[in-house]
């Protein structure tokens, strides 16, 4: 069943994202899917303050992948937009970080979403400008059809 969260702003997306990166265990898998400028940096740096992230969270885009640590857990943060599929994302050897210790979390993930690892949490980011320029609608689902 899907989530949905209504944001007015960057601060209420950052806000909503921490409280999820509090929640997160390990093992865990977050696919954030949208529109270039939809706000998924924003998110990402929120999500990681919420696992006790207290380093400069930077969008990975050339690097692939960066690793921060947590106050319990790491976090690997996937940009794979440059990434033309899921095989040449396990050609990187960056798969093993979806079944290790840590938390990941992937931007794009529509891009390589066949190696998504089933019971992933999808966030979906859009912005509808008819109701406010900085309005998100964060829709929250699980690939396998679980509870969100």
């Amino acid at each position: 069943m899907d989530k949905i969260f209504e944001s007015m702003c960057p601060e209420e997306t950052a806000e909503f994202a921490e409280k999820l990166g509090r929640k997160a265990h390990t093992g865990e898998v977050y696919c954030l899917s949208g529109d270039l400028g939809v706000g998924k940096t924003i998110f990402t740096k929120g999500f990681a303050k919420g696992l006790g992230v207290s380093e400069m969270v930077t969008s990975p885009t050339f690097a692939i992948m960066n690793c921060y640590e947590g106050a319990e857990l790491p976090l690997y943060h996937f940009d794979v937009y440059r990434i033309s599929g899921g095989e040449e994302l396990e050609e990187t050897g960056c798969m093993e970080y979806f079944y290790g210790n840590g938390v990941c979390l992937v931007e794009w993930a529509e891009i390589v979403h066949d190696v998504i690892p089933e019971d992933a949490l999808w966030i979906t980011m859009e912005k509808d400008y008819g109701r406010n320029e900085n309005y998100r609608r964060i829709t929250l689902r699980r690939k396998g059809g679980g509870e969100a």
